[in-house]
């Protein structure tokens, strides 16, 4: 599956290092996600004039003392902007979402995005166009839980979820130690759940 098949425009993920090899990659619309208590970045400033959102939340999936969990109206602002990319994008135009590492947050916003842009495909398809372009990906929990809602296909995203997260697992005990030592267990146990309730995508419960 290609990216030009999937949506009519490129397609990055990045962390904030590889920001400044993207700054002449001909970014147009681009989805920044820093933790509250960063510093605002610079490297914006090397890109050509582009359309930006900048969110502020942390890379937590419960909500946690001292800490922004990512909440409804992080993901209405995620989709918006999604909308308002589906209706100028063509071949010419390219969307980055970036994070700070580019594994969690970033790739949890675009499969939402690319969910919502093509509602006749599996959302599953968006899940498994996100880990193409970033094999190391594994997507917020909470951030697909809901924004899932919102679009109506939670328990479709949740599943493809967690075949994707089995598969990151697989054979990375330091990574499940990592998760699991910094409240992110539900994610760990997210792969060996079979009570997802059944629900298809649909139009009618978007945001």
């Amino acid at each position: 599956m290609s990216v030009e098949s999937f949506v009519p425009f490129r397609l990055t993920v990045c962390g904030i290092e590889e920001l400044p090899s993207h700054a002449t990659a001909g970014v147009t619309h681009l989805v920044s996600i820093l933790d509250p208590s960063r510093d605002a970045l610079s490297a914006f400033d090397s890109f050509a004039p582009h359309t930006r959102i900048d969110l502020r939340f942390d890379d937590i999936v419960e909500d946690l003392p001292k800490r922004v969990a990512p909440v409804a109206a992080h993901l209405e602002q995620v989709l918006d902007f999604g909308r308002r990319i589906q209706d100028v994008a063509g071949a010419g135009d390219h969307l980055l979402v970036h994070c700070h590492m580019g594994v969690s947050r970033s790739t949890a916003a675009m499969a939402l995005i690319l969910a919502q842009a093509r509602p006749d495909r599996p959302p599953g398809e968006a899940l498994a166009e996100v880990v193409r372009i970033r094999p190391q990906a594994w997507p917020n929990l909470r951030m697909l839980e809901i924004g899932g809602d919102m679009l109506g296909c939670r328990a479709e995203l949740l599943e493809a979820l967690r075949e994707i997260y089995a598969r990151q697992a697989a054979g990375k005990p330091e990574w499940m130690r990592f998760l699991n030592e910094n409240h992110r267990s539900r994610e760990v146990a997210h792969f060996t759940r079979a009570d997802l309730p059944d629900q298809a995508c649909g139009s009618g419960g978007r945001a």
